[in-house]
């Protein structure tokens, strides 16, 4: 009985262990993400007109309004990477 508990134990420990360490990595790797990759409804206006898809909310941002979150990267000048449309207002979109 007792070599259960400490096997019960160990398992416990094991899981409990795994657990932090999935927290820890998810925690790092969303912190490391760059903001201007990640899905978003409301962007900066970056140039005079807003990207496709998004309204000049008359405060030097652009919104889709809540209708959709497009997931948009700034471009600074440069061309779109592979596989992005350039969508104007400085930003290109993953389709």
């Amino acid at each position: 009985m007792a070599m259960t508990s400490l096997l019960g134990r160990s398992s416990s420990l094991r899981t409990r262990g795994v657990s932090a360490l999935l927290a820890t990595t998810s925690i790092v790797l969303w912190s490391c993400q760059a903001p201007s990759v990640l899905a978003q409804r409301i962007v900066e206006k970056i140039e005079s007109r807003c990207p496709l898809g998004y309204v000049d909310t008359l405060n030097g941002k652009c919104s889709t309004l809540g209708m959709k979150t497009h997931v948009v990267q700034a471009i600074d000048g440069r061309a779109c990477p592979s596989g992005w449309l350039d969508v104007g207002g400085g930003y290109c979109r993953k389709p």
